[in-house]
């Protein structure tokens, strides 16, 4: 008996001459990253209307030419220049498993078909090329050739509006360091400059973590005359002048905002 209800089985998995084997479990999706370098903060919009709909334009002051970076390690396999229409340039990358990234509207390419890419590396730079209007990165996660809602590190992007995405994309450290004032509180600012809204303090001899600098406003302090602004939150920046971190510029391995 037990034989027969094994030919049974066998013969029940045999439908118009192929066999049918169980479905396996669904590939995880990639840990897909905000494709720009690690410690930029992007606006990044969705809309309704967009085509398609679950893309997201991705925007910042004076983004035209700013690196775009793979979100997820792949294999190019587009490097497309459709001219003045739709994408225009654009680059797409397979994460295999079905999962594909878009990233379009370039103002030119920095990759090649076949090549292998991991995670933060330069693909392109924004532009605004094919449909576009203005500058802007147009990003789109795909699965089997269907657009699909974005999410970075898991998490869902906005649908719908508009938010800012800050990147961990290839953060290749953090560094610490110690505020030097001389007494009175350091004003923690908006963005890289004086001219950013304070949004806090941090006070003389104070240990902060630096997740990123870059260049902005040019200040006097402690350790002489900077540019040099350090992240030190989600639009938290204070002026490296007056921090001790055992560098005279750049810290390296820090990455740049």
């Amino acid at each position: 008996m037990r034989g027969r209800w094994s030919s049974l089985a066998a013969a029940a998995l045999l439908v118009a001459g192929s066999l049918l084997v169980p479905a396996g479990p669904a590939l995880a999706a990639p840990a897909f990253k905000v494709p720009f370098p690690c410690g930029q903060s992007w606006s990044g919009q969705t809309r309704s209307d967009h085509s398609p709909a679950y893309a997201v334009d991705f925007n910042r002051t004076d983004d035209l030419g700013d690196p775009v970076v793979a979100s997820a390690p792949g294999t190019v396999d587009r490097v497309t220049d459709l001219g003045g229409t739709s994408y225009g340039k654009y680059v797409r990358i397979d994460h295999g498993g079905g999962y594909t990234t878009y990233y379009a509207h370039l103002n030119g390419f920095n990759v090649s078909v076949g090549q292998s890419v991991g995670y933060g590396r330069v693909i392109g730079w924004v532009g605004s090329t094919g449909g576009s209007t203005g500058p802007h990165l147009h990003y789109e996660q795909r699965l089997n050739g269907n657009d699909i809602q974005v999410r970075f590190n898991g998490t869902l992007a906005l649908y719908w509006g508009t938010k800012t995405y800050t990147s961990d994309n290839n953060c290749a450290g953090t560094a610490t360091g110690t505020v030097n004032t001389a007494g009175a509180d350091l004003t923690v600012r908006s963005g890289p400059g004086t001219g950013y809204a304070p949004v806090g303090s941090v006070a003389d001899g104070a240990k902060v973590t630096i997740y990123c600098q870059t260049s902005g406003t040019t200040v006097t302090g402690t350790y002489g005359t900077s540019s040099i602004w350090d992240r030190i939150g989600t639009g938290r920046y204070i002026s490296d002048a007056y921090v001790y971190t055992g560098y005279d510029g750049y810290i390296p391995n820090v990455p740049r905002c």
